[in-house]
This record gives C-alpha cells, structure tokens and sequence, in this order.
C-alpha cells in the first residue's frame, strides 16, 4: 500500500520532534561546559599572590576558560546543522564544534564540521556515498529545530537533484532567499563540494581561487581560515592567521564569521592597517593612487633615501678643542662608501657612517697634535671626545639624519623639488605632480605601502637592545620550558574535559606571552607589529592590490602560505590585476595553484543574462558561473532626465526598501555623485547611510560608489547614471559588471539618454 500524503507529513513531524530532543540534549551540554568554565575562571580569577611561576599558571588558566566561553557563546546560533546515517548503522550529528559523553568513554554526541568524519556531509552523492545511506539538513532558529531536509542516498530510492548537483538544496535555497541583515553569514551548514574541496586544501604554497559573482569567495575564505586553525592548529597558534579585505566596512561585514565558527584568533586587516599607528583612510585621485602603487616607487623610495646621505661640496668647518676642524668631501665620501657598501638599511648604516667619520677625524687631530707622540689608545680617547661634541654630532647628523618613514615620505610628497630629483627616471612632470599633496596631509591607502617599503630601506639602529632582548629571551624560554613541564604533570591540568596546556601553547609561545601580555592573542599582537609574519595569510578582493601592495603581503608571509582571492573581472582599480601570474609571478614563479568556483549562487538567473555580456567586452578569459537561482523579476530599466535622476533615484529607493520589505537596499553611483544621491535619498529615508562607514551596513539603504561595494551585497540594488560610472572609472566595464551583481534579488538601473552601449543598444 503506497504512503499517503499525511503518512508522510506525520513522519517528518516525528523526524523534526525527534531531532528537537537531540539539539535540546545538545544545548544542556553546551550550557553544562558553560557553566564548568565559568567556575573554573571565577576560581582562577579569586586566586591572588604566590610564586611567578603560579602567576604564569594563573594567566594560561585564565586564557583558556576565556577562550573556551567566547567560543561556546560564538557557536550557539545553529549549533547542530546536520546528521549522517550510515551503512554501518552509525549516527553522527554534525555541527560548529565537536562535543563529546564523558560518561560513554567519550563518544561523540556533535562532531565538528572540520573534522574527517564529518566530511561526506558536503561531498557524498548517489553516485558516490561514501558509506553515507542519508544526509539530513537540519534548519534551527537559535535553540528550536524549524524543519528538516533528508537525502537519501542510495540509487534504487534516491531522486536526483538539480544539474548542478547541490547538496540540501531546499536548505541551501532557504538560506540564500533569506533578506540580508549587514553582516554576512556563514555557509557551514549548505556548503557544496567545490566549495569544500578548496576550503579543506591543504595549507603549504600560494592557492588561488578565482569565482565570478556570488560564487562564495569570501565565504570560502573565512571558512578555510577556521578549517586551517582546526587542522594545523599547533602550527598557527604561534604566528596566526592573517585576512586582508578592502576597506573597513568590508571587514565589519564579514566580521562575525569566524567567531560564528568557533574562532576568534584572526588578524582581520586592510593593507593600509598593516602599518600600525598610521590611519591611511583620506583619500586621494585615481591617478595619483595607481601611480603610488607601481614597483617603480621603489626605486623612487631608494632614491630619496640616498638623497639624504650627503656629502659636503668642499667641507664644513666646525670648531673643535679651540682649533678648526674640516669635515671635507672626501672624508665624507670614504665613510659613506663605506657603509652603503654594508649594504644594511639606512638607519643602521648610519652607525657604520659615523663610526668611519669619528675615526677620520680623529686623525685629523691626531695630525695636527703630532701623531708620532700618540698611541691609539690616545687616538680612540680624541674620538670619544669628538662623540661628545655637539657640534660635530649636529653636522654629522645633518649629512646622514636617522630618519622615520612617515618624515621621509612627507617630505618626498610635499616637495616638488624632492620629487623631482628622486622619480625623474621614472615619472614625467605631470604624473610627479599628480603625487604631490600639502606638508602634513592625513595618510591614504596607497601611501601604507610606501611607507612599508621606507621602513624596510631605513630600518632602526638597534643592535645593543637586541643583544640585551636575545640574552633575556633564551632566559624567558628556560623557565617557560620548565613551567611547561610541570604543568604537564598537574593532573587537573590532565582532566580530559579541559584542554591541555600543550594544545594551546609550546615553550615559544609561553615565554611570549610572558614578555608581553599574556591575554593578548597572536593575531593581537601581530596587529602592533609591522614585522610579524603570519603562518597563513588570505587576500580577499585581491585582484584591487597594487604592485606595491603585494611586496606588504609577500612580507608578512615569507612562507607563502598563502590563499588568494579574487575574480580579475572584476578588478575595478587602474593599479590592480590584469591577470594573477602577472601578480604572483615576481615571487612563486608558476608555483601556485588555481581553483575556480563555478557556481553562483548570490545573484538570480534574470541578472546575470544582463551582466554576462559584459565579460565580453573586457580582456578576460573567465568561465562564466552558473546562476542556481532564478527569481522570474526581470532587472528594471528606468529612464529619466538628467535634471530629475536624482530624485527619480531616491523614490526608487524608497520604493525597493518597501518591497524587500525588511531587506537591504543599495544605490551605486559615480563617486563624484555620490553626495548628491545620498542627500536626496537621506531627505526620503532617513536612516540612509552615504559613503563606506562601518556601521552604515545597519542603515536600510546605503549610498555607495562601486569600489566601496566591493564584495557586499545587498537584497536589492540601484545603479545610478551608469554612463557615469563608466566615464569616472579606470575600467568602467568591470565596474558596471561589478554593481550589476551585487544584488541578491532585484535591480533598477537608472540612467538619462541612452543606455550605455555596453548595457545594451540605444532606445529607439
């Protein structure tokens, strides 16, 4: 007797009771690791006084329990997605993190999604099961269990999904039709098998994922970055994980990911935050950002870094023991030969300058004294002497200053003469002007680089406080060494329900977080020091970088470990890529890989058949991602007249924010417009947010010019005065394909005359 329609209705509605009692099961669980770590850290906390070796104990404990609450909190919000049935009559729930019965020798009652068991979740098919009979999608609103998706795969009774082969795809389709709220969500529980083949590769050498429009590049970025940290744990705990985005509002979209998935030790940074203590937001020309981001700004640097080891024309008399002294050209000449020839950066070679000067002219005296009556003792007093002299120190430091990169580069920038005489092999007259800015101007992201690469030119004279660093380094890391040991052997340190020390901590590390704070994380700490190398770094957008941008990253990542992200049809910036083996190969050659994600699954069918045409008419050769979605709303062209576009743009958006009734609007314009738009929009809607702030991603409607979209998307989206957009671009095309697919659902273009020809043929 075949099933009826209410047979099968009762027993999914057994299936969603039965899978309720699990995750309420589940959450006691949760709550029970809560409670135990918050005791535990309210214990530690109480605790006061004793040795430095039970300080250090104290602080450890109190890391971990913090760690451990932050991450049990981080993963309450769909704590358990899914549930693998297997030939072997096996269960495993499968979710954020991994929890275990302590009283049934430790089985598993979740298992971490990153874990190996829990990978046919994302990969298995009919085809190929993996000893995987069914896959259950579990959908949950915080604690409650909402609906359930199965697949059953076994051929004789399984029916196939779509072409593309989407796993739990109503759970996928579910998640992707939801309205957007400003912060991006994970994919953990709906990610698809291309998506998971890259996220789990793994972490040695330069990857490359290239993926057209809403493809899930970032979403797979982040997701990779918490699977790395799982896998290789012990490895980047010490040196972290570094994500670089485009720009702050960027970041603040994308940043509850990973505390979402558990963790929290990431360095989430623009390149012009990698510099610490400069604020590179002002902003600048297109013109004059790409010309600051070619590789000939290092010559240019180079050259205004010698421009200040200087010789006298003839010499400089300065007074000396009552009797004049020369500090002559070739005296000068000698010691600056010299220390250019240690080949160290300008700063450190000062010391090799001044030591070769102090001598000479310590001759010199010795000369005028009668050398023959002196002995070198008597020589090296007269040059200590000559270091005390102030005025002999003053004219030294004048032919060769120590120097900041920030001074340098201001001067550079600020003096049409200096600019001159360092980029003249390299810039004409108008593009050296093109650079120049007022003495004191705020830093812009293009200058972070610059002021990277000065740093490495000039270095710091350190020596002596380096020798005395090392000696208390190999100090710190003998106790960190025997403190490690004896906590190995601390049986409560052993409980199995609670991390080992040597799970989060080496003797390295230990003796680190000792010379600095020990609540601090590696990211933390990375983040005020432009000289730390990362174990793992990924670049998101990173077809927008500069030639100079990438000698920053390829810095703090001399392992190139590395992921990249990008799509180079979208590349909107002049100094950006054209093609990723013109990025990567100054560095890894051919030795990087690439993976490409073919699926989209942000932007419905309607509007990629409007943007696909596009790629056409830009010099990529890129596969076209298939569109998983289809909405049956046809994107909206809305022509007007140039004096009413403004204000034809502003209903519209009222209109759309109606319509997505909860959802996010966007309206993308030319730069130089954007003001205008948004003073018009602001007067309909008052909660608008205009121009790229941070917290602008909670307003309903967001004003942007395209490059500040870069990697956002929003339930509906207007393009406005496209024609402009291509004129104020340095690649327009790119930049239309870009706000043609930052939509997840509708889309208006608003335009005066024709439509651009490359949107479409003239109106007749």
């Amino acid at each position: 007797m075949s099933e009826t329609r209410a047979d099968r209705e009762l027993d999914h509605a057994d299936s969603v009771a039965a899978e309720q009692r699990y995750v309420s099961m589940l959450y006691d669980k949760l709550d029970e690791l809560r409670r135990y770590n918050s005791k535990r850290l309210a214990e530690t906390l109480r605790e006061t006084g004793g040795t430095p070796q039970a300080r250090t104990e104290r602080d450890i404990s109190t890391k971990m329990h913090i760690d451990k609450l932050s991450q049990l909190s981080a993963v309450e919000n769909g704590l358990c997605f899914g549930r693998l049935d297997l030939d072997s009559e096996e269960r495993f729930h499968i979710g954020r993190l991994g929890l275990f019965d302590e009283e049934n020798e430790y089985a598993p009652l979740l298992i971490d999604w990153r874990a190996p068991a829990a990978r046919p979740f994302y990969l298995a098919t009919a085809a190929s099961r993996d000893g995987v009979i069914r896959r259950r999608h579990i959908r949950t609103t915080r604690r409650t269990v909402t609906d359930l998706e199965d697949e059953v795969l076994d051929l004789d009774s399984a029916e196939q999904g779509s072409h593309l082969g989407l796993a739990g795809e109503a759970t996928l389709l579910a998640a992707l039709d939801e309205r957007r709220t400003g912060q991006m969500g994970d994919i953990v529980a709906t990610i698809q098998a291309e998506q998971d083949n890259i996220i789990r590769s793994g972490m040695n050498g330069v990857l490359v994922v290239q993926g057209g429009p809403g493809t899930g590049k970032t979403a797979v970025a982040l997701h990779r970055a918490a699977y790395l940290l799982y896998t290789y744990r012990q490895q980047l705990t010490k040196r972290g994980v570094l994500v670089v985005g485009p720009n702050k509002t960027f970041l603040r979209y994308i940043g509850q990911v990973l505390p979402s998935l558990g963790e929290t030790g990431v360095l989430l940074s623009t390149v012009g935050e990698l510099y610490p203590g400069v604020a590179a937001t002002a902003t600048e020309t297109a013109t004059a950002a790409e010309l600051k981001g070619r590789t000939e700004m290092v010559s240019v640097l180079n050259n205004a870094v010698r421009d200040r080891q200087q010789v006298p024309r003839k010499y400089i008399e300065v007074t000396f023991d009552r009797e004049p002294l020369h500090i002559d050209k070739s005296t000068c000449s000698q010691a600056r030969t010299k220390a250019r020839r240690a080949r160290k950066p300008h700063n450190e070679a000062r010391k090799i300058f001044r030591r070769e000067m102090f001598s000479a002219l310590a001759l010199q005296v010795a000369d005028r004294l009668g050398r023959d009556l002196l002995d070198q003792r008597d020589i090296d007093d007269i040059a200590a002497e000559l270091r005390a002299d102030s005025q002999v120190c003053e004219v030294l430091e004048q032919l060769w200053p120590e120097i900041e990169p920030t001074t340098l580069l201001d001067e550079l920038l600020s003096s049409p003469e200096r600019m001159k005489k360092a980029a003249r092999r390299y810039f004409d007259e108008s593009q050296r002007r093109a650079m120049l800015r007022e003495p004191g101007s705020e830093w812009t992201p293009a200058d972070a680089p610059l002021l990277d690469e000065l740093a490495e030119l000039l270095g710091e004279d350190d020596s002596e406080q380096q020798q005395a660093q090392l000696r208390q380094e190999r100090e710190e890391l003998a106790y960190a060494e025997g403190v490690l040991h004896i906590m190995e052997q601390d049986e409560e340190i052993m409980d199995p329900e609670r991390l080992r020390v040597s799970d989060v901590l080496d003797a390295d590390l230990l003796a680190e977080r000792n010379r600095t704070n020990s609540e601090l994380t590696a990211a933390e700490r990375a983040a005020g020091d432009r000289t730390w190398t990362f174990g793992h770094v990924i670049v998101d957008e990173a077809q927008e970088l500069s030639a100079m941008a990438w000698r920053v990253i390829m810095r703090r990542c001399p392992s190139r470990s590395m992921t990249v992200v990008g799509d180079i049809a979208q590349t909107g910036s002049a100094a950006g890529a054209s093609s990723w083996h013109d990025v990567l190969g100054p560095y890894v050659a051919r030795r990087w890989r690439l993976e490409e994600l073919t699926v989209n699954y942000r932007t419905p069918s309607e509007i990629m058949s409007m943007a696909t045409p596009l790629l056409a008419e830009m010099d990529v050769d890129l596969s076209v991602p298939t569109s998983v979605r289809s909405t049956g709303i046809e994107p909206s062209l809305v022509r007007t007249s140039e004096e009413e576009d403004t204000a034809r743009t502003a209903r519209l958006a009222a209109e759309e924010l109606e319509a997505v009734d909860g959802g996010h609007v966007a309206v993308l314009c030319p730069p130089d417009r954007r003001e205008e738009f948004g003073g018009e929009v602001s007067e309909l809607i008052p909660r608008a947010a205009v121009g790229p702030r941070p917290e602008g991603l909670e307003a309903p409607v967001m004003v942007l010019s395209v490059d500040q979209a870069k990697g956002l998307e929003f339930d509906s989206v207007i393009v406005a005065d496209p024609a402009g957009i291509l004129e104020q671009s340095p690649r327009g095309i790119n930049d239309i394909y870009v706000a043609l697919t930052r939509t997840t659902t509708r889309l208006s273009v608003v335009h005066h005359g024709d439509l651009p020809a490359p949107l479409g043929p003239p109106e007749s």
